[in-house]
């Protein structure tokens, strides 16, 4: 298809183009990611745990078979697979004062996953959870969290409020010597990280904003002593209060019906609008899971992997908003692409198929609002990937309420400053008692990809010092020089929507390779250089540069805030596919990286 095909089309692609150019050209800032404010800055505090007292402890001092850094679903996830696997000695760190990373964190009204449960939850068949809604309530994730921690053991020696500070490897007793922030000093034979890329809150670096003299909190520290409620609703502290919400993401489109039902008044912030597909949430009948044959998550979980990654199914078993719209989500998700097209012919069918999609979101706006220029604010003008889609069958209906206002801060670059008792964007001074930041995380500040993890392999060199030139690892776990030692993530390797899955075949995939280990008494698991440079080059030859999509975006946090110009070092072929190479590769060739223990000769 060409330019001149397009003629023909319900709507003008060329006029559409530029104005995508000129909303993302409106919102662009010089600062980039400077317009942020770090928790740790002056905002600590907005950090801190609001939910479980810390409780003073003696340091520890001892060994442990493997040290797992993290409990969100990662930590979890190992901690059961090597449960299973017949590990008994597990140590896990959290910096919560629980288990479930980010479900222990944010707490705040309205929240639910936004992946239906049934494939979203884990170990669901092994725990015996029944989720109560088609996408569970935060609250019930949590619990789950906790579920999972008990039918696995791993309170039995977990420490709570903790941060690892440092890793070190000793050549000598082939393990890793790992210090704290509580004086720990434990030495671990394996070391697993999974400490998450999203925890830290982030916090806009308005001018003025610590002169403010109202009452402040970040969404994933809520604080219901001020609001009242809980993650029902029933706001009733808000009832007397004029609040602000900042930031209209994926957090924001959750918490505003329910401060907006509950405030005496409420004031919206928003940069830039985000996509509001229809939910379409539901009650689950109780016990519904009880006829279903064994496996039936795992079936269903791997069926709606393979659609989001574009494989060829014959089911959709889900059948939501993600799985319908998988085909666009191809620019920023690893996946199957349609190889029998040319590529440029490829490009402009999907651009076509996403002004459509995007089309119709816009059309549901104006269906939903009762204000023509309100609903004007609220219509996204980017492609479809260019924020993270979000779902919502409350969220626009709430600008219909007479005690809400939505204040749009595109021309002036965000919110200009604020006052002792007031907001102000340009001209315009908006006197509030409460602002809650719904304004998400730092990104890549946590584990030992940031730094902030410092990691000393062999020779006491340091890991981001051995991936100077960029990260070098096999399979994006584990990396030449750094014995023992394993991260979860998405680095170098595949992503999905459903990172929970992700999380799951990762933690598999260790347990299997530490199991061979030590079936083998082996030394240690290490891969070569070989290795590492043979993955390196299989990533670059699949590579598929979104580089160009990147820059059409309006800023945000998938760009960098228009500072990225490429996308992350992923499997471009998808997370199916990905799997399929690892449960090979533990087949054929997982004795290449487990070094055998020293034969000792008797003289």
């Amino acid at each position: 298809m060409t330019d001149a095909d397009t003629r023909t089309l319900e709507f003008d692609l060329a006029a559409l183009r530029e104005r995508y150019r000129h909303e993302r050209d409106r919102r662009i800032r010089p600062d980039g990611l400077r317009q942020y404010l770090g928790s740790r800055h002056n905002f600590g505090y907005w950090a801190e745990d609001p939910y479980t007292p810390r409780q003073e402890r003696a340091a520890k001092s001892d060994r442990v078979e493997v040290l797992i850094v993290g409990g969100g679903f990662g930590g979890l996830l190992t901690g059961a697979r090597l449960r299973e696997a017949g590990f008994d000695s597990i140590r896990m760190t959290e910096e919560g004062g629980d288990f479930g990373g980010t479900w222990y964190w944010n707490r705040y009204p309205g929240i639910h996953c936004d992946i239906e449960s049934s494939v979203y939850m884990p170990l669901l068949e092994e725990v015996g959870t029944v989720p109560s809604r088609r996408y569970a309530p935060g609250e019930e994730i949590r619990r789950h969290a906790v579920a999972i921690a008990e039918r696995f053991r791993l309170y039995d020696d977990v420490l709570f409020h903790t941060r690892v500070t440092a890793l070190r490897w000793d050549e000598d007793d082939a393990e890793w010597q790992v210090c704290t922030d509580r004086g720990d000093r434990i030495r671990a034979r394996y070391v697993v990280v999974s400490s998450g890329t999203l925890s830290q809150p982030k916090l806009p670096a308005i001018p003025g904003v610590e002169s403010f003299r109202g009452h402040t909190f970040h969404t994933s520290r809520w604080d219901y002593g001020y609001t009242g409620g809980d993650q029902a609703g029933g706001l009733t502290g808000l009832a007397d209060k004029r609040v602000a919400v900042v930031g209209t993401g994926a957090t924001g489109i959750q918490v505003i019906p329910h401060v907006g039902r509950d405030a005496e008044h409420l004031y919206v912030f928003q940069r830039t609008p985000s996509t509001v597909d229809v939910r379409d949430n539901r009650d689950l009948p109780r016990n519904w899971t009880s006829n279903l044959p064994q496996g039936w998550q795992r079936e269903r979980m791997e069926n709606f992997l393979a659609v989001i990654a574009g494989e060829d199914t014959e089911t959709d078993l889900v059948a939501d908003g993600w799985t319908s719209t998988a085909r666009l989500q191809r620019k920023m998700l690893s996946g199957r692409t349609d190889d029998t097209l040319d590529p440029g012919e490829r490009e402009m069918l999907d651009e076509i198929a996403d002004a459509r999609k995007m089309n119709e979101i816009r059309a549901r706006v104006d269906a939903t609002l009762d204000d023509p220029a309100t609903a004007e604010l609220l219509k996204p003008w980017y492609r479809y990937m260019c924020k993270r889609p979000t779902f919502s069958d409350h969220y626009l209906q709430t600008f219909n309420r007479p005690n809400v206002t939505l204040v749009d801060t595109a021309d002036t670059g965000g919110i200009t400053a604020m006052t002792e008792t007031a907001v102000v964007v340009g001209d315009s001074e908006y006197e509030v008692d409460c602002v809650i930041f719904a304004t998400g995380f730092e990104t890549g500040v946590s584990g030992v990809v940031s730094g902030t993890l410092p990691v000393h392999g062999r020779g006491g060199v340091q890991l981001l010092e051995a991936w100077s030139a960029g990260p070098r690892t096999l399979h994006g776990f584990m990396s030449h020089g750094f014995p023992n030692l394993f991260h979860l993530g998405s680095l170098q390797n595949a992503n999905s929507v459903n990172f929970v899955h992700i999380l799951q075949e990762q933690a598999t995939h260790i347990a299997a390779i530490l199991e061979r280990a030590g079936s083998e008494q082996a030394r240690y698991v290490e891969p070569t250089a070989e290795a590492e440079a043979d993955w390196l080059a299989t990533i670059r030859r699949v590579q598929i540069d979104n580089g160009d999509f990147l820059v059409e975006c309006t800023p945000g946090y998938y760009n960098g805030e228009g500072t990225r110009r490429r996308g992350g070092g992923g499997f471009s072929p998808g997370p199916v596919r990905f799997h399929e190479i690892l449960r090979e590769w533990r087949a054929t060739s997982m004795d290449d990286v487990i070094v055998p223990a020293p034969v000792l000769v008797n003289e």
